[in-house]
């Protein structure tokens, strides 16, 4: 079975997330993730949405793409607004925070807003949305994003998200609360941060991939675990049900349904 990188940080993002937790989720693939842990291994998984719903429940092939969308608040237990999602967070109520990236930094702070600089951006992104109040108030964050050198800089063109800032006891100088990204999920690995400096470590590799093609791929010098782990490839079962839950077809294995499921992901 034919897998994609796309399909493979999904994968292994949503087995971060365990039953009987909280998750604030971005759209895309943070929110894929958490519905696709929520029907493999966490049925009891309540996931948060910005809009101001908690625990919906997605329909197979109609995953929102904005928080402010009803599919985002199919089969909600409770429809609250944005001001109190975010004051639940600030008083620590939500486990895991689950985003993506633009670009990020060694300490894990991240940029969803411009390339260049605020006087002559080159780019403008989304901006923060509610990812600033996810990064700064949940216990523990996940960050999704594609492995390239554009994305992994030295220093990022602007903060949207802080993560560990300078590295450190920076963050808790900051004030914010304590915890911040613990994993920063790849194409190409699976890296943490030392537990001092706070700086970016390789503690797994996907499939087929060497530390070399890692650092390569990488504009900053990465800290190395010392015992560097293996990512296992997904399982037909996790795969099925991933292009189950983008296309809402049936699983299937063969390359149209792949090629599907990769579209409406987005590569």
């Amino acid at each position: 079975m034919t897998v994609s990188d796309q399909e493979r940080m999904i994968v292994v993002g949503s087995r971060y997330l365990q039953d009987h937790r909280v998750v604030f989720a971005g759209v895309g693939a943070p929110l894929i993730a958490s519905v696709l842990a929520q029907q493999l291994h966490a049925p009891h998984l309540t996931i948060i949405l910005e809009g101001g719903f908690v625990g919906p429940r997605m329909l197979p092939g109609k995953l929102p793409i904005s928080t402010n969308e009803m599919r985002a608040a199919r089969g909600s237990v409770m429809h609250t607004g944005i001001m109190d999602v975010f004051l639940y967070a600030q008083r620590g109520f939500f486990d895991y925070g689950f985003l993506g990236a633009a670009q990020v930094d060694p300490y894990g702070n991240v940029n969803a807003s411009i390339i260049g600089t605020p006087e002559r951006p080159k780019v403008r992104m989304s901006g923060t949305g509610g990812a600033n109040d996810i990064a700064s108030s949940c216990r523990e964050v996940f960050i999704l994003t594609r492995h390239e050198p554009r994305r992994f800089v030295e220093k990022v063109d602007f903060v949207t998200s802080p993560g560990h800032l300078g590295g450190g006891d920076a963050r808790e100088r900051a004030g914010l609360f304590p915890g911040g990204p613990s994993k920063v999920i790849t194409d190409l690995a699976v890296l943490g941060f030392h537990q001092e400096s706070k700086r970016m470590t390789i503690e797994a590799l996907q499939p087929g991939v060497s530390i070399d093609q890692v650092r390569e791929n990488t504009g900053f010098e990465l800290e190395v675990a010392n015992d560097v782990g293996s990512v296992s490839e997904p399982t037909e079962l996790e795969l099925g049900r991933l292009r189950s839950l983008v296309t809402g077809e049936p699983a299937e294995s063969d390359e149209v349904a792949a090629g599907n499921a990769e579209r409406m992901i987005g590569r």
